[in-house]
């Protein structure tokens, strides 16, 4: 629509779209989480669904930010008939804040909005913590093993918590986003932690463990989603290329995994963490051999 623009006014374009259609749905979200104060469990999953639609129209708005200013094709491989009705699990590797707005747009189309685990800390920031609440976000408290040493009773209690607050997923059918990275992939942190990857950090596996353990029974499919941008320039952030309208490719592989029983345990347990770990690491070592294929077919469009 607007890519013939030289790129400066299209950045200007693309932050004001966002910081708008974000304001607005943030105002109508929590002006909906003052009504949600009332204690009628009817009355709060009406308002819940209201808010939960107000939030696909932010994923609606997010996803016209890839068509506005610039045309930016799409490849998605493999997954399954993804549907509204269901429950999914995302396992992604995590380059850009712009990988939220992918998921965002894939979710807006063909899934349940996705939420995030929250720690507990963050109900009680103004706006933030109500917002997330009145979405239905699921806030952990964990404890640390110092913790548990001190005081036993508090053995199990995180997960009995979070599992609680995760009972009204039962009721709203929800894509729950773990980017197992733990942080943004740089070339930095790769050799910090001396990733065993090429284009990945090593996955934290105790989060999402935690997440399948909290959540037991309620997930259909584990999606692993692998995010590649095949023209990015890798010394450039990549979002100053999305505001600019320079997003040409974005790659998709999903693999939609079942969840089986070996996946689900007590993370203290060292025999199921070690199963785990591997599994999760074997996830990994795939997701970086995928990354290297997907970008050997795009090497013209590398570095500009």
């Amino acid at each position: 629509m607007l890519r013939f623009l030289p790129a400066p006014v299209k950045v200007v374009i693309n932050f004001l779209w966002g910081a708008f259609w974000t304001t607005l749905i943030a105002i109508g979200i929590i002006t909906l989480g003052l009504f949600k104060i009332i204690p009628i469990r009817p009355w709060q999953r009406f308002i819940s669904a209201l808010a939960n639609n107000l939030f696909r129209v932010w994923g609606y708005a997010v996803a016209a930010m890839f068509s506005l200013t610039q045309k930016t094709r799409w490849q998605v491989e493999g997954g399954l008939a993804l549907n509204r009705d269901s429950w999914y699990l995302i396992l992604a590797n995590h380059l850009s804040w712009v990988d939220i707005l992918v998921l965002m747009k894939l979710a807006s189309k063909d899934m349940p909005m996705p939420r995030f685990f929250l720690k507990q800390q963050l109900f009680w920031i103004p706006f933030i913590g109500l917002g997330c609440w009145v979405l239905d976000m699921p806030f952990m408290k964990r404890y640390s093993r110092q913790q548990i040493a001190k005081k036993p009773h508090l053995q199990g209690k995180d997960i009995e918590t979070t599992r609680k607050s995760c009972e009204k997923f039962k009721d709203i059918p929800t894509t729950v986003i773990n980017f197992c990275e733990g942080t943004r992939f740089t070339e930095q942190k790769k050799d910090q932690k001396q990733s065993p990857y090429q284009h990945l950090l090593p996955p934290k596996a105790g989060g999402t463990a935690f997440t399948l353990q909290a959540m037991k029974g309620n997930f259909d499919a584990i999606l692993d989603i692998t995010i590649v941008y095949p023209d990015r320039n890798p010394n450039k952030p990549l979002v100053l290329d999305f505001l600019a309208g320079r997003l040409r490719h974005i790659h998709l592989h999903i693999d939609a995994l079942e969840v089986t029983d070996d996946l689900v345990g007590d993370y203290n347990d060292p025999a199921y963490q070690a199963h785990f770990q591997s599994w999760l690491n074997a996830r990994w070592a795939l997701k970086d051999k995928r990354i290297t294929e997907t970008l050997t077919q795009y090497p013209s469009t590398r570095d500009n």
